[in-house]
């Protein structure tokens, strides 16, 4: 089976996006240009694209949201809003059990999800 490798996004500040998302979830730099910035989490790449250097960035239909699993919502939640994130909503009761999927945008606006590994088990399968 095909396996995801990374996702990209593009934003007007890769060096503040890439520090977001490492004080945020812990992700490690693996690589960086003038123009992008690899982050990963050991599974999956997120790329962060400069919108303004790098002319492959053009503005297109694309990339709706993602997400992160994590062990616990709350301390998540804590990290995300202390490093700019900006919480929009939750949804409950979705699957089999009361658990939480909260929904943030990013300092630059873009859309992602928190969800803990006990919901993303029952609503999608989760890697091993």
């Amino acid at each position: 089976m095909a396996k995801l490798r990374h996702i990209a996004i593009a934003v007007p500040d890769i060096q503040a996006t890439a520090k977001f998302y490492e004080e945020s979830f812990g992700m490690q730099r693996v690589r960086e240009s003038d123009v992008a910035v690899m982050l990963s989490d050991g599974t999956v790449s997120l790329a962060i694209i400069d919108s303004n250097k790098n002319v492959n960035a053009e503005k297109r239909t694309g990339l709706h949201h993602f997400g992160f699993i994590v062990e616990d919502l709350d301390d998540a939640a804590g990290k995300v809003e202390s490093s700019g994130g900006k919480y929009y909503g939750q949804i409950r009761n979705i699957g089999d059990g009361p658990q939480s999927e909260r929904k943030y945008r990013d300092p630059n606006g873009i859309d992602f999800d928190i969800v803990n590994a006990g919901h993303a088990d029952r609503v999608w399968r989760v890697p091993a």
